[in-house]
């Protein structure tokens, strides 16, 4: 049954019928119907302190709860204040709905105030767009943008919705489903080749697992570690991968990669089978110098076909979702195999160890005190640096959708409002974001929005009064030419959270961590604690770019020899 209302109450109402609990946005002038129809909504609005962090809030919600974002903003630059973080959600194949104010139709193209192309803007970083010219297509746009998003492989979908279309009348009438012409991701899976996966699996010698992002997006934890156990195959993960398998199992690898892990480097690297899942294998976590897994056959599950032999390729490429296609592998693989003289291999490589005997304020000794004070399936978020490889190598993930970090784009900002979303996707559980203070600075103003909501966000800030990982580079790979990342700066993140309402303690050694610890989990409300680090700790191990996985680098001594 149909029912007359405009385009701004529709919108709510097709929000209300996705069972939409949370948007995150920022008001302006084309979007003000939309506001004004938000008024006894039955969902929660979630005011930002700038579009880009509400964009980063979502994709943080999207990323712990499974389910879609949702993010509102006006024209012009409230809508180019998404873009950077449309292509984080792009990049690391994250399911949002972004509704964009615009202009009026009758003024689009003519250069109104306010007006930019975000439609067009947007096009190489979304799974689609949508701009809105009559009110009459606006139920199934809006049912056809969550459909999009969330099916196959996730990602961002845009709505740019004119303003005199929100002041529009029309029937609200909103589909059950809606039909794309050459869009049916659920059919077009090909499994072809299972039988050769399965034998290929079952003649394995030196079997890997190599588990990515869309493992988790596939909700395929529970069966990738079934068939893991089973055939007792080792499991490496990539950066975006953390948390698919547990890593204190007896066998996680850890990540590969760059900072990856000695021993899931060297395993690839001699592994004669691959079982690649949902890992697009970018050049962070291959190395670059064409070699990647030379001796090993790859079976690759994807359900993106774009992926199948596009970095490495496939020897067996299997598309499908991940979930569907580790099942049918588990049912038939061979229990009986026994990988135990490559299990011993692997162990005699080194895996970093969340503990250190050195008695000074190290990364490596902040992540094991508050990993000690965080729930073993409570979240971390990161932003984007050397604290992000720590984080990635010291950190223990113990569960999907627990570990959060911008993996593709590498976007410096994306920790802080990720955590605000995550708060929200798990209402009550304190979330943990650690933090650089070159990108604590980017989007610190969301400190406002934790501090209004009450958000248990405890900011866990590495300082080392620079920006780490490119002075890291600069150090090893261009003679100590430290071209504007180790300016002086006066500024004080303590009294900067202070500034915002938020308590916080500056942590200046070890003997003060344990206390500050306590305090900040203590705390129900949002913490900042200000970690100040060797200015000059360089994240290792790694792999020098233009390097195989097997070239890493432990220390500064072997970069120079």
């Amino acid at each position: 049954m149909s029912t007359r209302m405009n385009g701004a109450e529709m919108v709510i109402s097709a929000l209300e019928r996705e069972h939409v609990q949370y948007v995150f946005g920022l008001p302006g002038a084309t979007v003000i119907p939309v506001y004004d129809a938000l008024l006894g909504a039955p969902f929660t609005h979630v005011l930002a302190r700038h579009e880009q962090g509400a964009c980063h809030a979502a994709d943080g919600y999207a990323r712990a709860s499974g389910r879609v974002g949702v993010v509102f903003a006006t024209s012009g630059p409230g809508a180019t204040n998404l873009v950077t973080g449309i292509a984080n959600a792009h990049m690391d194949s994250i399911p949002l709905v972004i509704f964009t104010g615009q202009v009026a139709t009758s003024s689009i193209g003519t250069d109104a105030f306010q007006e930019a192309d975000i439609y067009g803007s947007s096009l190489p970083l979304v799974k689609h767009s949508f701009l809105v010219r009559d009110v009459s297509e606006l139920p199934r746009i809006v049912k056809g943008a969550f459909q999009i998003a969330a099916t196959g492989r996730p990602g961002p979908v845009l709505i740019d919705l004119p303003v005199d279309v929100q002041y529009q009348v029309g029937e609200f009438d909103y589909p059950e489903t809606v039909r794309f012409p050459g869009y049916d991701p659920e059919t077009r899976q090909d499994l072809t080749r299972l039988h050769e996966a399965v034998d290929a699996l079952n003649g394995a010698e030196r079997p890997v697992i190599l588990a990515g992002g869309g493992a988790i997006a596939g909700g395929a934890a529970e069966i990738l570690r079934e068939l893991a156990v089973t055939a007792q195959i080792p499991v490496a993960t990539t950066l975006m991968g953390k948390g698919v398998f547990p890593e204190d199992h007896p066998l996680a690898l850890g990540m590969l990669g760059m900072h990856g892990t000695p021993r899931a480097n060297h395993a690839v690297s001699e592994a004669d089978l691959i079982m690649a899942v949902g890992t697009r294998f970018s050049n962070r976590s291959t190395g670059t110098d064409g070699g990647f897994a030379q001796s090993a056959t790859v079976v690759h599950v994807d359900i993106d076909s774009a992926e199948l032999d596009k970095n490495v390729h496939a020897d067996i490429a299997l598309k499908g979702n991940a979930t569907k296609v580790l099942r049918l592998l588990a049912d038939k693989v061979d229990s009986n195999r026994d990988h135990s003289s490559w299990r011993t291999r692997i162990e005699s490589w080194p895996y970093p160890g969340t503990e250190t005997d050195e008695e000074a304020l190290t990364p490596q000794r902040l992540l094991a005190e508050i990993q000690k004070r965080h729930s073993p399936e409570g979240v971390l978020t990161t932003e984007v640096g050397q604290h992000q490889m720590w984080s990635a190598l010291f950190w223990r993930s113990r569960a999907p959708r627990t570990f959060i970090t911008s993996g593709g784009l590498g976007t410096m900002g994306f920790g802080l409002p990720s955590a605000v979303g995550a708060a929200f996707a798990r209402p009550g559980e304190p979330v943990v974001c650690i933090s650089g203070d070159g990108s604590f600075l980017m989007n610190a103003q969301e400190l406002d929005t934790c501090l209004r909501y009450h958000l248990p966000v405890k900011v866990v800030v590495m300082n080392n009064a620079g920006l780490g990982m490119v002075r890291q580079w600069q150090q090893l790979f261009w003679d100590e030419r430290y071209a504007h990342t180790c300016e002086e700066c006066p500024l004080d993140i303590e009294r900067i959270a202070r500034g915002y309402g938020v308590p916080a303690r500056k942590v200046q050694s070890l003997d003060e961590l344990e206390g500050a610890a306590d305090w900040a989990f203590a705390e129900e409300g949002p913490v900042v604690l200000d970690c100040r680090i060797e200015r000059n700790a360089n994240v290792f191990p790694m792999v020098p770019p233009g390097y195989g996985l097997q070239a890493y680098l432990r220390c500064e001594e072997d970069v120079s020899s």
